[in-house]
């Protein structure tokens, strides 16, 4: 049985739940922005939690959790995990990890440098083979010509790789707090305008579905 599915394609339980689904995308992001802002109060009331280190380091263990959490009620409520979620899970338990055993920020600061490169280098590399994968993606939310897949996936790789090198000016010149509040309040408003930016690519190539004759 097929457990990872499109992130556009619309289950009914997903239609019946948008709100949940809503949460369960950007609620781990929420809980580490938290960990993050009141880590020395986690620590106040949770003296245990100190052994895990600063309050980035709280707040990765933290972020850690909810992913886990999320992917866990997507399976059950959904049926199937999201690809990007799951993907970013996979190197969020592996970079966090290192991050907390190493007592080093460093790993979990460049994961989104990780997630956003290996899908941007996926898309272009899989376009030089002559594959637009983000047809495979997408494919059930629109129907574009072959032209339109092939422009929209080189502007989502160069998209992936554009926010994997801002991932990496931010956290090397500036401090944890604006790396934090970047990663939480910016890198998603900057998705949703690039993704309406698109729209007008995505009309021009649409195909249009043949009429259903009505039987006589």
């Amino acid at each position: 049985m097929q457990t990872i599915e499109s992130d556009i394609t619309p289950t009914k339980e997903e239609k019946q739940h948008p709100m949940l689904k809503l949460a369960l995308e950007i609620g781990p992001l929420l809980v580490f922005f938290f960990g993050n802002l009141r880590g020395e109060w986690l620590v106040a009331k949770f003296p245990a939690l100190s052994a895990i280190g600063g309050p980035l380091l709280i707040a990765t263990a933290l972020f850690m959790v909810a992913t886990v959490v999320s992917l866990v009620i997507s399976k059950i409520v959904f049926h199937h995990l999201p690809v990007m979620p799951f993907v970013s899970g996979i190197v969020v338990m592996i970079f966090g990890s290192l991050s907390i055993w190493l007592q080093d920020e460093t790993f979990i600061k460049m994961k989104p440098t990780i997630v956003n490169s290996l899908f941007g280098v996926t898309l272009l590399v899989g376009l030089m083979f002559g594959k637009s994968l983000l047809g495979y993606v997408f494919n059930a939310a629109f129907q574009l010509d072959e032209t339109g897949w092939k422009k929209l996936t080189l502007r989502w790789g160069i998209f992936f790789l554009f926010l994997a090198v801002l991932n990496e000016v931010v956290w090397r010149n500036f401090s944890d707090a604006v790396w934090v509040n970047f990663k939480v309040w910016g890198t998603m408003p900057i998705t949703i305008a690039f993704t309406l930016a698109q729209m007008p690519l995505i009309m021009r190539h649409t195909i249009a579905e043949p009429a259903v004759e009505t039987e006589k």
